[in-house]
């Protein structure tokens, strides 16, 4: 476990101080940081990883009228104490998670701003849907695609729906009455993964497998197709698309022998579905522990999420959402020497 040293509840990490490792997680009192911030104890737990709890908070600038226009600024003690009040009681909920190393901060500034700061540094970011319009609440609003996209480590989005299942009796009652009607008779046991194609969706595969054997859950990778639209007159003939699904299919199934080679203890399985990808991830997304996406494809799952049905994606997704940021990973080489690759 990383070094993390030992802080005053609420003290911010200014100055010369060192940025956060392991898992951050931004609360704001909202039940939805709260759902957010059990899975993120829950994850820190399960990796033996330290865990950072952080608030923000930005003051209010107004323009002054009259022969002295200018801007000006009120006392920010009153929200600061507000946001560390807010910071205290979240940690102090967490007193069931004492093996887990937990420091925390408040932070002055943007908060999409400051939680892309701490994702140079740490290895999971975790928010919640929306909030009370302080931190989280941006979150998910003009900067909800912004974040994943630029956050230098993976992110996790965890809606308030999940909280029963988390043993957690948060939110109002006509939102647990309703997730109680939609939530299927049985949870599945498993992290599913959609791919695309793209290398960006390869590199996701490989990071959900690695949360597939730390869950020791089975992996399921899902590719949807989603039937063609508008105009066919480009297409030289019309497509087979029983042939289409044969040889994605035989794609998929190289696939597995090549992600078996890295992870031989892992149980793979393979779903290919006829649909829409967003549709298709919404609704795996109600029965399974995690959904993994990549951060850019081509079109397909990973290609749709940080365009312009992320809002649909994530606000409407019934479990955690895991998006991988591009990165290089040297397992990816050896995948055309198990066979035909998916391609867009």
């Amino acid at each position: 476990m990383a070094d993390q040293p030992e802080r005053e509840t609420g003290q911010s990490l200014g100055g010369d101080a060192p940025l956060p490792t392991g898992i951050v997680v931004g609360v704001d009192g909202s039940d939805h940081g709260r759902c957010a911030l059990i899975w993120a104890a829950k994850e820190a737990q399960r990796r033996r990883r330290p865990l950072h709890v952080v608030t923000a908070y930005s003051v209010p600038i107004f323009a002054a009228s009259g022969l002295d226009g200018g801007y000006s600024t009120i006392d920010d003690t009153v929200i600061q104490d507000g946001a560390k009040a807010v910071l205290k009681e979240a940690v102090e909920s967490l007193e069931a998670y004492d093996d887990v190393e937990i420091t925390s901060s408040v932070e002055s500034g943007d908060a999409a701003g400051v939680l892309l700061q701490f994702s140079e540094t740490a290895e999971l970011l975790v928010f919640g849907t929306r909030g009370r319009g302080g931190f989280v609440g941006r979150l998910l609003g003009s900067v909800s695609s912004a974040l994943p996209a630029h956050a230098k480590c993976t992110t996790v989005t965890v809606p308030l729906r999940f909280a029963e299942r988390l043993g957690e009796r948060v939110g109002d009652r006509r939102i647990r009455d309703e997730e109680a009607r939609e939530s299927p008779k049985e949870v599945e046991h498993v992290v599913a993964v959609g791919v695309d194609g793209s290398e960006q969706a390869r590199a996701a595969v490989l990071v959900a497998a690695e949360e597939a054997m730390l869950l020791g859950v089975p992996l399921r990778v899902v590719c949807a197709v989603p039937q063609f639209s508008g105009s066919l007159a480009w297409v030289p003939a019309p497509v087979d698309r029983d042939q289409l699904f044969r040889d994605i299919q035989a794609q998929l199934k190289a696939g597995t022998a090549w992600l078996q080679s890295h992870f031989p203890d892992l149980e793979v399985q393979t779903s290919l579905v006829d649909g829409a990808p967003v549709d298709v991830l919404v609704d795996v997304s109600r029965a399974v522990e995690l959904l993994v996406v990549g951060t850019r494809g081509h079109g397909g799952f990973a290609g749709m999420l940080l365009g312009s049905t992320t809002d649909g994606v994530l606000h409407h997704a019934k479990g955690p959402v895991m998006v991988v940021p591009d990165h290089e990973d040297a397992r990816l080489a050896d995948r055309p020497k198990f066979g035909p690759m998916l391609t867009p």
